[in-house]
């Protein structure tokens, strides 16, 4: 009888095992569904793979799905068309980054965040106001997070603190008149017209670095109605200027009219022009700027290493961008954010892989995908819920480990999270252009390389002479709206 009675409990237990696996086997699924594998290719410009390797090394601890997460580095100069080339054969990454002015172009490349993982309250809550507006899209009444960011740049001002110092600068400019009165102390022109040092970098095309953001800041702080999101279209020759004390009231032409004013020797009356400081015989920006012979330079966080490693003696320091209105601050936002490839083929099996493992969908690769990216940017709690991809159950994981915070330690950039962005506010160089994150914006381009060509031309036609404000505002407008 007692042996009868162990039997019984012996199948009772054995039973109650079979039902306990869905609720506990990986993230919840049964075993079927569990016995998958997905490999993960990200691609990218920037950063070496062993940045990741923390972060990549947690996450497959928690995912018991995931098999190799690989980083792979492109030239920054073939990256953009290599990644184009392989989306369209069906064999490019699972996760790739595009720059936040690429997004219209690769739309319709990218499979968007389910909204289990990331959705638009997420990136309210977790980042500034500039990733809602380059990163969440709206397509059939269904709006979706396509692209999430580990960093932020702004446009912030560089400036020589030793020729600030020689020529009894006290602090550097907060308004773009002071900017203009100290470009009047700092420059050095001879009796040959020949630029000796300039007192900023600013007024050409071609050898400013980030020309067309330069220019798009200043519209912005006019307050040139320039298109937002899908569907507007550019009005540089519209809008009124916010600022009573610039030359023009048309805001367009007050901000291209101020742009290009720094690069004329003398006024329309034949004069010298006192704030002339700059000319297309200048070494690029960022060249004269690390070799001592600008004073002041508007730029991105990204170029502070290419400064150090070019002069490394350098006395210099870096403040926020001069406002037209320090009541409105606006700057101009330069980043990148992850993303999921749309469609991939996916191998029957991986390499190495056990036979009995089951083939993965291109839905389940590119939702595990997402999953791994709401891992590496969001902010965590101390625990995160992890999905079976298969069979929608959860299972929640205690984690002592921040991968965003992880990153910027490796990487020394400017934080996108709110939260760490807080943490960088104090940082002696990284807190302007965190802070600065907080206001930046940027303006929706259809093709931001043919917009860069037609805002060097509307440039270099004030530059020569060739054109009027008006009319160039109104040929460039035209040109942007035609894409």
């Amino acid at each position: 009888m007692q042996y009868i009675i162990k039997n019984k409990f012996r199948i009772i237990l054995a039973v109650l095992a079979v039902v306990a696996v869905p609720l506990f086997s990986g993230c919840g699924g049964s075993k079927a569904n569990d016995n998958y594998k997905v490999n993960l290719e990200i691609w990218g410009p920037f950063d070496d793979s062993n940045i990741y390797g923390e972060i990549i090394s947690q996450y497959k601890k928690l995912n018991t799905h995931i098999g190799e997460i690989k980083y792979r580095k492109f030239s920054q100069d073939t990256y953009k068309q290599e990644l184009i080339d392989a989306l369209a054969s069906g064999q490019g990454p699972d996760i790739f980054l595009i720059k936040n002015t690429w997004f219209p172009s690769f739309e319709n490349k990218i499979y968007p965040a389910p909204d289990v993982f990331v959705n638009q309250q997420d990136i309210k809550n977790n980042f500034p106001d500039v990733v809602s507006a380059n990163f969440v899209s709206s397509n059939n009444d269904t709006t979706s997070v396509y692209a999430v960011p580990l960093s932020i740049d702004s446009m912030q001002l560089y400036y020589n603190r030793d020729m600030f110092n020689a020529a009894g600068i006290i602090s550097p400019p907060k308004t773009w008149e002071e900017f203009q009165e100290d470009v009047k102390i700092l420059t050095n022109v001879n009796e040959e017209g020949k630029i000796v040092r300039a007192g900023a970098a600013i007024g050409t095309a071609h050898n400013i670095n980030q020309s067309t953001d330069f220019l798009s800041l200043l519209m912005l702080q006019n307050g040139v109605p320039l298109p937002m999101k899908k569907g507007e279209v550019a009005k540089f020759d519209e809008g009124v200027s916010s600022s009573n004390r610039m030359e023009y009231k048309q805001a367009g032409e007050a901000a291209l009219s101020f742009y290009t004013q720094f690069a004329k020797a003398s006024d329309s009356n034949g004069d010298s022009n006192l704030l002339y400081t700059w000319n297309s015989k200048q070494p690029k920006a960022v060249d004269a700027f690390a070799g001592g012979s600008v004073a002041m330079m508007a730029n991105y966080a990204w170029q502070n290493s290419n400064i150090k490693g070019r002069n490394p003696k350098l006395n210099y320091d870096v403040t926020a961008i001069p406002q037209v209105d320090p009541n409105s601050p606006v700057t101009i936002a330069d980043y990148w954010g992850y993303t999921v490839s749309l469609n991939k083929i996916t191998p029957t099996a991986s390499l190495g892989q056990a036979a009995n493992v089951k083939p993965i969908s291109n839905d389940t690769r590119a939702r595990e995908a997402w999953q791994f990216l709401r891992f590496l940017t969001l902010k965590n709690s101390g625990v995160i819920r992890l999905y079976n991809v298969i069979t929608g159950n959860t299972k929640d994981f205690p984690l002592d480990f921040d991968p965003a915070a992880d990153y910027l330690q490796r990487t020394s950039q400017p934080a996108a999270r709110r939260d760490l962005i807080e943490k960088q506010k104090t940082d002696p160089f990284l807190g302007v252009f965190a802070l600065g994150n907080l206001f930046a914006t940027s303006w929706y381009q259809k093709n931001p390389e043919t917009v860069d060509v037609i805002f060097s031309s509307m440039i270099e036609s004030i530059n020569f002479g060739s054109s009027s404000l008006h009319d160039a505002l109104v040929l460039a407008r035209n040109r942007i709206n035609g894409l």
